[in-house]
């Protein structure tokens, strides 16, 4: 609903309080907070909601509520210094298509979660489930507020709010912004959520520097609880942007992957695809450009960088169809599956299964890390679970062997299977095993290389490793129908581009 007021005549003192109301709510009856604010190289919640949805399309909820303290402050201040309760939402359009959109402002009370602001909270997260609404929620707070005295209160934990927006995973799309402060509640909430968009300044906590004092922990300043650069390592973080202008626009191209097929757009050259890979198959290369090449030109967006780099994640486009990207990164521990890159595999798995986005795997990997400290991770529990994400996915996937696609490792890339993909292909010079050749080799001639002189051991392991390498060709396992085809790297673009176009839709 517009804030500007109505053409013509106000006829009734009812319309001119109202209007002189809604005035109280926006950014312009706060000019010096914005200004300090703006000072700080923020914006203010609505500047950021004004930015993210459609012109005219907001309609907004509870702008009216205050804050549940008139029985310790006079209800004419808190109408001024208490806006809505410090948290803005409502229904809205986002490049056309219907969303929710909430917020918590900063600017009233620290971004506190309030009684009458989870009312609305609760009310607008029910919404959201009876219209299917995709939901934008931009968590910056402190967490709950401890100063409202109008409602009877004991503990607060009645609150719905947090099972209500919890419940809603895999019912709706949710996309969380994280800027400034984000702690208790707030960063539950963010938690939550599908996805996280950090800017640099971001803290997120379980727990801000009051509690944590209460707790007898310690004194800590806000900026040494959760910041961006170990949520980012751990795996919090999704995407990392530089300011609140870019989460914005991040965010409308994450939605943008739910709108499905768009006009194919240009892409780089398909032949610079058959050069990419480095002659020497045990040399690393980054995965990333061979993503990019494949990709429609600008609809990558790559998620979790700063976690589990020996895989990565991404979502794009390949002829105007939404994918989802995994792939392994041979520059990290050779591309081998981590118990982090297994999580962070399964988390992505099920995100695409939720979102309803088909999966692109490019696989070049020696399969699972093994050995004492491997196992510590709690490598079988997560490899385990990327093994049943990949093989609950009903959305369509395909998969391209690279380079190396050995042992489970390479299966759980595929779904659990060669042929649990819609289609499995191969660039020519890939192979596929049970386990590592050379490992192959030296398990199967383990008693022959015992017997043989020491110095002769290793020139029988090179030369069954060859004779072990020709037999795990991609031609040679396309022969026997392990694989679907073993195609030119320049059609791989059209082949999954085709592939995902003959799918069922939903």
């Amino acid at each position: 609903m517009s804030d500007d007021a109505p053409d013509g005549p106000v006829p009734a003192q009812g319309l001119t309080e109202v209007l002189a109301r809604r005035f109280l709510t926006t950014d312009a009856a706060r000019a010096d907070k914005v200004a300090r604010w703006h000072a700080r190289g923020r914006r203010t919640a609505r500047e950021n909601l004004a930015d993210l949805v459609d012109p005219g399309s907001f309609v907004e909820y509870g702008r009216f509520v205050t804050a549940a303290q008139e029985g310790r402050r006079a209800l004419a201040d808190l109408v001024v210094e208490a806006p809505a309760d410090g948290i803005i939402g409502g229904t809205a359009t986002i490049d056309g298509r219907p969303c929710a959109v909430l917020s918590y402002d900063y600017l009233v009370m620290a971004g506190t979660q309030g009684m009458r602001g989870h009312r609305k909270s609760d009310r607008l997260i029910e919404l959201v489930r009876r219209m299917r609404l995709p939901t934008v929620f931009f968590t910056e707070g402190g967490g709950g507020r401890p100063g409202d005295t109008d409602l009877p209160m004991v503990s607060a934990l009645d609150v719905g709010s947090f099972a209500l927006w919890g419940a809603l995973e895999g019912v709706v799309p949710r996309i969380a912004v994280v800027s400034g402060r984000c702690f208790a509640g707030n960063a539950v909430l963010a938690g939550c959520a599908d996805l996280r968009v950090a800017t640099p300044d971001a803290n997120l906590g379980m727990a801000g520097p009051a509690m944590i004092a209460g707790g007898g922990l310690g004194q800590f300043a806000p900026e040494e609880i959760g910041p961006v650069a170990d949520q980012s390592a751990n795996g919090v973080l999704d995407v990392l942007v530089e300011d609140e202008e870019e989460a914005v626009a991040v965010v409308r191209r994450l939605l943008g992957y739910l709108t499905g097929t768009r006009e194919p757009a240009t892409a780089d050259p398909q032949d610079a695809l058959r050069t990419m890979l480095p002659e020497n198959d045990r040399e690393a290369y980054d995965v990333r450009p061979v993503v990019t090449a494949l990709a429609d030109h600008d609809s990558v967006v790559w998620l979790r960088e700063g976690w589990a780099p020996e895989l990565v994640t991404a979502f794009a486009r390949v002829e105007g169809i939404p994918v989802g990207v995994v792939a392994n990164q041979s520059t990290h521990l050779a591309g081998a599956l981590t118990a982090d890159a297994s999580a962070k595999a399964a988390d992505f798995l099920e995100l695409c299964e939720r979102w309803r986005v088909p999966v692109v795997s490019l696989v070049d990997t020696p399969g699972f890390m093994v050995g004492p400290e491997a196992e510590r991770t709690g490598l079988v529990r997560h490899a385990s679970r990327m093994v049943s994400a990949g093989a609950r996915l009903s959305v369509p996937l395909v998969g391209v062997v690279l380079r190396r696609g050995y042992g489970l490792g390479a299966q759980a890339m595929l779904g659990g299977s060669t042929h649990r993909p819609l289609l499995t292909v191969a660039w020519p010079d890939a192979h596929l095993g049970p386990m590592g050749l050379e490992g192959a080799v030296r398990l199967a001639m383990a008693h022959e290389l015992a017997a043989l002189p020491e110095d002769e051991r290793e020139t029988v392991v090179a030369e069954q490793t060859a004779v072990f390498r020709k037999n795990a060709s991609a031609l040679n396992a396309a022969r026997v129908f392990e694989i679907d085809d073993v195609i030119d790297p320049a059609e791989t673009r059209g082949v999954i581009a085709a592939t995902l176009r003959a799918a069922p839709t939903s």
